[in-house]
């Protein structure tokens, strides 16, 4: 089995790309939003982060958070939100569908992918490139014709912060350069 190796930083800011089982269009049921909403809220608790910015698309989402000064660990609070997620929606989306004997074994249900991709963020402008990926992502995806279009995002506080201006992105794909992410 392959070993997966993460670049552990702690207080490190990260970039995250967590992706649904199959890309099955899930995140946008009510159900599932607030399971998310209500999951990432206990973690915290436990286990706090700074969440610097956020996108939710109907089958993957991506995050930018800061942990503490002396935390690395990524992995434990992603897999206790994607744990309390599964848990509370696992009536959804019928019994056991598409879940494999491996998935089975390890307790994992039909929402998530097993993994998921993070990047440590090195510097103020690997940030930005990451923030603006991530704003910029349902119109690269072709869910919105800007990012202030889409209603599932942080660009909204951004532009009400002055960070960006509100008509950011608004050229529409042509207007941004092309991504080296690889999604």
């Amino acid at each position: 089995m392959p070993e997966y190796r993460r670049i552990k930083q702690a207080g490190g800011t990260y970039f995250f790309t967590v992706v649904t089982h199959k890309r099955r269009p899930i995140l946008f049921s009510p159900e599932v939003r607030q399971a998310l909403r209500e999951g990432i809220s206990q973690v915290r608790q436990a286990m706090p982060f700074g969440i610097e910015a956020w996108v939710l698309l109907p089958d993957h989402l991506h995050a930018i958070w800061t942990l503490p000064e002396h935390d690395d660990r990524i992995a434990a609070r992603w897999a206790l939100i994607k744990s309390y997620v599964t848990k509370r929606c696992k009536n959804l989306f019928g019994p056991a569908e598409n879940v494999s004997i491996s998935r089975s074994r390890r307790k994992e249900g039909g929402v998530w992918q097993r993994r998921f991709w993070d990047h440590v963020i090195r510097d103020e402008a690997d940030f930005h490139r990451h923030l603006d990926y991530l704003h910029w992502n349902p119109v690269k995806h072709g869910y919105a014709k800007t990012p202030m279009d889409w209603p599932y995002s942080t660009i909204h506080q951004f532009v009400a912060q002055g960070f960006y201006p509100p008509d950011w992105g608004g050229g529409g794909v042509e207007a941004y350069p092309s991504d080296n992410f690889g999604e």
